[in-house]
């Protein structure tokens, strides 16, 4: 984790030869990059501008802005895949572990309860595009998408962010809190995924008797 950082952070400081122009927009391409391709180490890019403001070299409002604007673009794609495509597409294909039926209980669950998981979207590394691409195919309210995730993403980039501005003195120290969040928050997404699955099938196999 360590290396990922410091690979970033090396990379964003040889572009300073081209001006904060350029660094601004590699973090806004970064966050943009990270929802449509979930492994892309967004928050890396987020503690790195972090770093970098507090070193004096950009400042920490436009690096604020343009992560948020990067990463928020990209929810909003997701989400508009999911609600153009998504919806029709698995109602055509019907599958057995997302059926028609699925879609049209997750549409009125997303009604009743997905505000809720909209907000908690940005702290749920690893679910986070999944979670915006059900709500497009769950035909959720785009604009109540729109504001709960961005109230999630301002959150929680802002403690990213605006903590490793403060701490830049200890950046290793945040980046350790990170990986034991990491370490807690995947366990738990990857569990839960495996319960709605076994629920899933259990479900199927009582309606086949």
């Amino acid at each position: 984790m360590e290396q990922t950082f410091q690979l970033i952070n090396n990379s964003l400081d040889k572009l300073f030869v081209y001006g904060p122009f350029w660094i601004y927009l590699a973090l806004l391409i970064a966050l943009f990059i990270e929802n449509i391709f979930p492994p892309f180490p967004g928050d890396f890019f987020a503690l790195t501008g972090g770093a970098l403001a507090a070193s004096g070299r950009l400042n920490i409002y436009m690096v604020f802005l343009m992560v948020y604007l990067g990463g928020i673009a990209s929810v909003m794609l997701v989400y508009y895949f999911g609600h153009r495509y998504g919806r029709d597409y698995f109602i055509r294909k019907n599958f057995r572990l997302f059926s028609a039926d699925d879609i049209a209980r997750l549409e009125e669950w997303f009604k009743r309860r997905g505000g809720y998981l909209l907000l908690l979207n940005r702290f749920l590394i690893g679910g986070r595009s999944v979670i915006i691409l059900v709500a497009g195919i769950g035909r959720y309210n785009p604009w109540l998408t729109y504001i709960f995730a961005s109230i999630s993403f301002l959150i929680f980039n802002g403690i990213l962010l605006f903590g490793s501005y403060i701490f830049v003195v200890n950046i290793e120290t945040i980046i350790t809190h990170y990986r034991m969040y990491e370490k807690i928050v995947w366990p738990i997404v990857i569990l839960i995924a495996v319960a709605l699955a076994y629920w899933k099938l259990k479900r199927n196999a009582s309606n086949d008797k």
